[in-house]
């Protein structure tokens, strides 16, 4: 064999962290969809109700959440760089 890494296959991933990743997607939309526990006019915020000011914090909410997804997959799943590219000359 030789120690050459083989480039067909990916490193494996780690899958605790595709799962948080995974968590992290999914509160957004279980927040979103549980509209009993928002469907109320109080408390209010600067005299908007909570129905309102409660969806337009999860806009914030849920850009945080697919970032802190988005790091965490790229966490998990590393990548090998490109080898034989054009530009050493090593055309393939």
């Amino acid at each position: 064999m030789t120690d050459e890494p083989d480039d067909t296959t990916a490193p494996p991933a780690d899958k605790a962290l595709l799962a948080v990743a995974a968590v992290l997607l999914a509160l957004p939309v279980v927040a979103i969809l549980w509209v009993p526990f928002y469907a109320r006019k109080g408390p209010e915020l600067g005299g908007v109700p909570f129905f309102f000011w409660y969806q337009f914090l999860w806009v914030f909410l849920c850009a945080a959440a697919t970032w802190g997804a988005y790091r965490l997959v790229l966490r998990a799943r590393p990548h090998r760089p490109m080898r034989g590219s054009a530009d050493d000359g090593d055309a393939r």
